[in-house]
């Protein structure tokens, strides 16, 4: 697992516009990039949806916050309009910048071993990983990020 002190990988992805979003001119001093499973369900969309509630915390501190799942653009636009999401969602198709981040592989999901993205989120600083989450509670995870900067 990647950890604090080293380099964040790079990575240039579409978002659910198809327009292609690269780490490196994401503004803000802070990005966070958070890895989820699959838009729309119950895990992923909390998530998402607590970043959405602390939206103005993030954008005063002028943090960034992209989410990167391995879902088609269409699912990514469907997923951000729905529920209103103020930030870039990413697709990662094939899943190479998610197992750059050691964030994919194999998985079990309903007693069945699959590949898939697992729930980490990284903190990224002049290029640099700060803060690293593992299997992340969905629910309080936005907060958690905020107190863990001094920004909340």
């Amino acid at each position: 697992m990647l950890e604090p002190g080293d380099d964040a990988p790079q990575f240039s992805l579409p978002n659910q516009d198809g327009e292609t979003v690269s780490l490196s001119n994401l503004p803000g001093e802070y990005t966070v990039v958070y890895f989820y499973p699959r838009a729309d369900t119950p895990g992923c969309t909390t998530e998402a949806c607590s970043f959405r509630d602390d939206w103005d915390a993030y954008e005063d501190a002028g943090v960034s916050v992209v989410g990167i799942s391995d879902d088609p653009v269409e699912d990514l636009a469907d997923f951000r309009e729905k529920y209103d999401l103020p930030f870039d969602l990413l697709s990662d198709e094939d899943g190479e910048v998610a197992a750059a981040y050691d964030s994919y592989g194999e998985k079990n999901v309903f007693g069945n071993e699959v590949m898939g993205v697992f729930r980490n989120t990284f903190v990224v600083k002049d290029g640099e990983i700060v803060e690293v989450y593992e299997g992340v509670d969905p629910e309080n995870h936005a907060e958690e990020i905020l107190g863990d900067l001094g920004l909340n």
